[in-house]
């Protein structure tokens, strides 16, 4: 007897034990390798924080931090070079004065 519209027929339940064993065998299988995958990503996790660290490498709220102290260090020297740049121009002009 063929479906209709598409739909597949409704496996029947059968009592083999060897079937409902095969099927309990394959559901701890399933369990048991996300069990495994899950200490695997931990391992990994583990190791790669482990290896960052002895590397020495900075976080990125560190780096950010210091991008900031950097822009403000250049501004203020961008700040300071105009400053004695008008200054000398006063000076200057004071000399031709006198």
């Amino acid at each position: 007897m063929r479906p209709q519209h598409g739909l597949m027929a409704p496996m029947t339940q059968t009592n083999n034990p060897i079937l409902d064993e095969l099927a309990k065998l394959m559901t701890d299988a399933a369990g048991a390798a996300q069990g495994m995958r899950r200490e695997v990503e931990t391992f990994m996790k583990t190791q790669g924080e482990r290896v960052l660290r002895e590397m020495d490498v900075v976080t990125r709220e560190e780096f950010e931090a210091t991008k900031a102290m950097a822009i403000k260090a250049r501004d203020e020297n961008e700040a300071l070079r105009a400053r004695i740049e008008a200054l000398e121009a006063e000076l200057s002009v004071a000399r031709s004065s006198a």
